[in-house]
């Protein structure tokens, strides 16, 4: 065990998933205080010190999917060297489909400490916006691009009970949520785009309805889509029988 590891923390630090109001006072502190920022895209957390008015680090760099390696290993020896590293994404929490896992694992392996600052998250947020239950839900994070890897892994969850949560890019949401409609047939859902932004928009309704409306739609900015599990109370069928309202904006 290095003998740094009781001085020195790797900060896991979440940021605004839009609207930079959202930030957190920790969140701040920590930017202000760590010795070093590793942060997925530099010019976007950038916005973030300079609507704080936060002074650059003199070690700020990218910590993204595509150099996770080289750049973990310089985190690590930041550690080492005893300079605590705050590391942040573009939007939310790292790790949670965004680079983070492996520096964290590999920081807490070498007996580092690992302080988390909470903040905004699109999951969450997403899932109180569709309006579906939010006792039991699961994150799936980003499915499959192409089509047949895309069906099996919704099968997967087809006859689960607990709400649904994916994150999408835009070009492909009207794709999903028809391959959706194909699995889990007339279900409630909801499209969240752009949350806590000032264009925010979320499209709730049934998933064959959602796709009919959202087809050749150009959608700009995040996407979280949020699915009724398998149960009765969420289909079609039960509106007919009970008079529930249909699709809602």
């Amino acid at each position: 065990m290095n003998t740094n590891a009781e001085k020195t923390t790797l900060y896991i630090v979440s940021t605004p998933i839009g609207n930079l109001e959202d930030i957190g006072a920790r969140a701040i502190e920590t930017l202000k205080t760590a010795a070093a920022v590793a942060c997925e895209d530099t010019r976007r957390t950038r916005k973030i010190f300079s609507r704080y008015q936060i002074p650059l680090p003199r070690v700020f760099f990218s910590y993204r999917e595509h150099n996770e390696e080289p750049a973990g290993k310089r985190i690590l020896q930041l550690l080492a060297a005893g300079r605590s590293v705050a590391l942040c994404s573009d939007a939310g929490t790292p790790g949670i489909s965004d680079p983070g896992y492996r520096i964290i694992s590999s920081a807490l392996n070498a007996g580092y400490r690992i302080d988390v600052i909470p903040g905004p998250s699109a999951v969450t947020s997403a899932l109180l916006a569709s309006g579906l239950p939010t006792s039991t839900f699961t994150f799936k994070g980003f499915p499959p691009r192409k089509k047949g890897p895309l069906r099996k892994f919704l099968e997967m969850e087809k006859e689960a009970v607990h709400t649904l949560v994916f994150f999408e890019s835009p070009h492909r949401t009207a794709a999903f949520i028809e391959a959706a409609a194909e699995v889990f047939g007339s279900r409630r859902a909801a499209v969240c785009i752009d949350l806590t932004k000032l264009y925010e928009e979320v499209h709730r309704g049934y998933l064959e309805e959602l796709g009919e409306s959202l087809s050749g739609k150009k959608i700009k900015g995040e996407v979280t889509i949020v699915i009724a599990g398998s149960n009765p109370k969420f289909t079609r069928a039960n509106e007919e029988n009970v008079g529930q309202p249909g699709m809602m904006k």
